[in-house]
């Protein structure tokens, strides 16, 4: 799969995944053993047949991705079983994460215990992504996986000033989204920290080239992206109250947070 920088148009579901077979060293067979499948499905779709629910469904996570990811970079629309579980709860969650990359590590792990161990509510109402100029362009894919993570344009802007070096407005991240301002290496770098996706993947699946390997993201960035995905089945309430004591963990020191911490 192509690389290069300016590339906009899909590929097509079947090009990205032959892509990430060879990043994988997986043989088709292999990848069909994994997911249940048939090799003849497998061959299928990456013939370019279009994959149905079911085998995106299957095929993620034995290609290491989250299913609604793969949905999303795929260019399809994502189940509604597959979204956060409360829309209202995006009040709540950019402080969670952003008050727990401030705790030490063995704090965040008693703070992501404590989410796991919440009782899963039943859902509210149907979560209704927001809706983008145009999301079929790499920008508006990868804006769509931050919202699918329950974080409004508010919430990715305050959560990437702390957890990365990028500091842009809300309203900027809105222009990404529908395609008037192109992803650059340094964005998708970051953007996949938060994300907990590789950053080379994330390029190559959106079409950014990057010219050198990105370092790993920090430790603190990765239990960000930990917390962030685990809090899209709180409901409002109970992201509330975690919220509530994430900040009192942080004692006295709980009146702000530094920007980009983890490169602090």
């Amino acid at each position: 799969m192509s690389e290069a920088a300016g590339i906009t148009e899909h590929p097509g579901f079947g090009v990205m995944l032959a892509w990430l077979l060879d990043r994988r060293e997986l043989s088709v067979q292999e990848l069909a053993d994994r997911a249940g499948l048939t090799a003849n499905e497998v061959q299928a779709v990456l013939a370019g047949e279009a994959p149905g629910e079911g085998l995106l469904r299957r095929i993620a996570p034995a290609v290491g991705f989250h299913a609604v990811d793969l949905f999303i970079l795929a260019g399809l629309a994502v189940p509604d079983d597959m979204a956060p579980s409360d829309a209202a709860a995006e009040r709540w969650v950019p402080d969670i994460v952003m008050d727990a990359v401030h705790l030490s590590s063995a704090e965040r792990r008693e703070l992501l215990r404590l989410i796991r161990s919440l009782p899963q509510e039943e859902r509210p109402s149907v979560f209704g992504a927001k809706r983008l100029a145009s999301h079929a362009g790499p920008g508006g894919r990868v804006i769509r996986m931050l919202h699918y993570r329950n974080l409004s344009r508010m919430g990715i802007a305050k959560l990437l000033a702390v957890v990365t070096p990028t500091y842009l407005s809300a309203a900027t991240y809105g222009v990404i989204g529908d395609g008037r301002k192109e992803l650059t290496p340094r964005l998708v770098t970051d953007f996949a920290a938060l994300l907990g996706v590789n950053a080379r993947e994330l390029a190559a699946l959106t079409g950014i080239h990057l010219r050198e390997e990105p370092p790993p993201p920090a430790s603190d960035a990765m239990d960000a992206a930990v917390l962030l995905w685990e809090t899209r089945r709180l409901s409002a309430d109970q992201a509330e109250h975690v919220s509530e004591l994430a900040r009192a963990m942080r004692g006295d020191s709980a009146k702000g947070h530094f920007i980009n911490l983890p490169g602090s």
